[in-house]
């Protein structure tokens, strides 16, 4: 199978997402927070899966748009939408069909580090953007790549593999390691000014539900996320 084959495990995939610590009590409500009051903003959902960012959007008042390449994923978010966004397959390393200035707010949960190269999405999230429309994504904390790939220079960009197992399968994941002054440097090229960096913590329920998650999560640098607004 091809790395990231999300078509393959894309219910499994979905199921666990919905309720586990990492995605559930972690990422999702920190990038949630992070885009703020979304009513009546047209919203890009980069890289939306099953739809579970997009379905809270969309209930928040946006006017949604979500891209991604995996049909299958694609699949189980029209199901949840049902008909309230526009669902398209799209990849993120090629020119994305819509109009410049399409959209106020872009959001890319857990994207970016699926990415050979930056300047490609960002350039066209750039061009996407309404005037001083904002771009907030979370992706792997560079310490947290680095240790897991244990690659010996932190300061290069690099691709490393990490194996999944979700619903008895068993899939290579293919990631992309970049130190933070890259982040940094990348996002400044691309004509976005950072507004905020967060490393955040998980919301509080996850301390009894999943308490070996929460430990690991509260002492450990995990994903990291920015908000940012083009020039």
């Amino acid at each position: 199978m091809p790395d990231n084959d999300y078509d393959a495990f894309a219910a499994a995939y979905d199921a666990d997402n919905e309720t586990n610590a990492w995605n559930a009590h972690y990422e999702r409500p920190a990038i949630l927070s992070l885009a703020g009051d979304v009513h009546g903003l047209r919203v890009l959902d980069a890289g939306c899966g099953g739809g579970a960012h997009a379905a809270i959007l969309v209930e928040r008042g946006a006017i949604l748009t979500g891209i991604d390449a995996s049909a299958g994923l694609l699949d189980i978010a029209k199901r949840r939408l049902n008909g309230r966004a526009r669902l398209l397959v799209t990849n993120l390393n090629e020119p994305l069909p819509f109009a410049d200035g399409s959209f106020d707010l872009i959001v890319a949960s857990l994207v970016m580090h699926y990415l050979p190269d930056w300047s490609r999405p960002l350039s066209e999230f750039h061009r996407l953007l309404s005037p001083n429309g904002r771009f907030v994504f979370s992706t792997h904390h560079p310490f947290m790549d680095h240790q897991l790939a244990g690659h010996e220079n932190y300061f290069e960009t690099y691709g490393f593999n990490d194996t999944w197992q979700r619903g008895g399968k068993t899939m290579t994941m293919r990631f992309w390691h970049r130190p933070l002054h890259a982040m940094f440097d990348a996002l400044k090229t691309a004509g976005f000014r950072i507004e905020t960096v967060r490393e955040p913590q998980p919301a509080p329920e996850a301390r009894d539900l999943f308490p070996d998650a929460y430990k690991s999560l509260t002492t450990e640098p995990r994903f990291i996320f920015f908000s940012t607004v083009k020039v």
